[in-house]
């Protein structure tokens, strides 16, 4: 079986390698069918460890999940053929880096894109942590703190990491396995940047400048085009331009030299010329001197109409739709089953109520919206929202707040003992009833201190001092 194991690991790279000469045109680069720089290596054992690992289980669990994968060894192959250029060539400009990272940037778009069209996946979770963390392939161009970027990125996905742990650790763990797999990409990519591109990537010293079309330039490779135009000849009257500008500088130095007598080219004012001194000049009002006028902002073109979609509120199989609401009063969900989940995206200084009991609702990218629920068995969840309210009538066992900018909980007496989970949000607020029917609002927290107790870290809420 190691044996086997071991073939599949080469076979995976050997795959990765075809693919990569497919993402640049066919080769171009010395490299492309010889020997290999060492970072180069460490990235192929990158692709045959981690990544096969994270390939092979998303085949398992096929679907949604082995579809994106597949993208994402796309875009792992590309980026090796642009490590392998770097390796045989010198940095060339911005200009041509910028074609060279095209293929790269286009898979992460491609990934990205891929979830969003599969909202409605079982899957969603899954999805939604790799599309969170793709744009870390990106770390070739940050410079000079590459592995810092890939880090920041990892974190953004493990909101949904956490959820596909939450929702199967009990179930298959296979899908644990994915997650640890997933996870280590990212760890690995890490480590492996700290020891070839500490401070971005590694160019060659010594070999041709990168072409855009993806490696070194051969021998049979068509002549550069001919150069264009000169510049027109400089204008030596103006008095813009560097010898021009050293020659004010001296006469400026050489007119402070004289002393006292730099004042003698100066006009003298009589007082009948002063204003302050004669009181008819200020009735008549003094001359407007003449200069450069004030700064006046630029008019801009006026931006074309944002795009509107069309607002939605269906049932499309076991999921109520709400989208695209703008100033949508009184929306209410009346018929509703326990199996069937709501899910409101783009809604807008509007308001909606669902009615019964569902198994969850989802609020997604909503602006003052307002939320009234009767009982929800399993989540409510706000996420990437800016000052929604959510109330609560009945029950619900948990409340996920993400990415969101201002949410006010209001809880009932049936739904005290709800646990309310938060990242990465602010202006939080959970209001609790009293006997008397009034409120009691309580702030979320949203700063921590985290110190080494001598076994483990402890976090506590912490207040901001002001």
């Amino acid at each position: 079986m190691a044996e086997l194991a071991g073939l599949v690991q080469r076979l995976e790279v050997a795959v990765g390698r075809l693919e990569a000469m497919s993402c640049s045109g066919g080769g171009g680069s010395p490299a492309a069918s010889g020997a290999v720089s060492a970072y180069v290596e460490a990235y192929d054992n990158l692709i045959s460890g981690p990544v096969a690992k994270y390939t092979a289980l998303s085949q398992k669990i096929g679907g949604d999940v082995q579809k994106h994968a597949e993208l994402m060894k796309q875009a792992f192959s590309c980026q090796r053929q642009l490590l392998v250029t770097a390796s045989n060539s010198q940095k060339p400009s911005d200009s041509v880096l910028t074609s060279l990272l095209a293929p790269v940037s286009k898979v992460i778009q491609e990934v990205q894109a891929f979830r969003e069209k599969n909202r409605s996946s079982p899957l969603f979770n899954h999805l939604s942590a790799v599309s969170e963390s793709v744009p870390a392939l990106g770390w070739v161009a940050m410079a000079p703190k590459p592995g810092p970027y890939v880090k920041e990125m990892q974190d953004a996905a493990t909101f949904y990491t956490n959820r596909v742990l939450k929702d199967y650790k009990e179930k298959d763990k296979m899908h644990v396995e994915w997650v640890n797999a997933y996870v280590s990409i990212w760890t690995e990519l890490q480590a492996y940047i700290k020891q070839h591109h500490t401070t971005g990537l590694s160019w060659s010293k010594t070999g041709p400048v990168a072409s855009a079309s993806g490696g070194a330039p051969s021998g049979g490779a068509p002549a550069p085009p001919p150069p264009g135009p000169p510049p027109p000849a400089m204008d030596l009257g103006k008095s813009s331009g560097g010898d021009s500008g050293a020659t004010n500088r001296n006469a400026l130095f050489a007119s402070l030299n004289k002393g006292a007598d730099i004042t003698k080219g100066l006009k003298h004012v009589s007082d009948d010329q002063k204003t302050h001194k004669n009181p008819q000049l200020k009735a008549k009002g003094a001359p407007v001197p003449s200069g450069p006028k004030p700064f006046a902002a630029r008019p801009t073109a006026a931006a074309s109409p944002a795009r509107t979609l069309p607002p939605v509120l269906e049932l499309d199989g076991k999921k109520w739709k709400v989208e695209n609401q703008e100033g949508a009063q009184g929306l209410v969900i009346s018929d509703t089953e326990l199996k069937q989940v709501v899910y409101a995206f783009k809604c807008n200084n509007s308001t909606l109520q669902v009615k019964g009991k569902i198994n969850s609702i989802t609020l997604d990218n909503c602006k003052k919206l307002g939320l009234v629920f009767d009982d929800v068995v399993g989540i409510v969840e706000v996420i990437n929202c800016k000052d929604v309210k959510v109330q609560v009538m009945g029950k619900v066992p948990t409340i996920s707040i993400n990415k969101t900018d201002g949410c006010h909980v209001y809880l009932s007496k049936d739904s005290l003992s709800c646990e309310i989970v938060s990242a990465k949000s602010s202006e939080m607020n959970v209001l609790v009833p009293k006997k008397d029917g009034e409120y009691t609002e309580i702030p979320v927290p949203e700063q921590f201190k985290t110190v080494w107790d001598g076994n483990k870290l402890v976090t506590t809420a912490t207040e901001i001092a002001g």
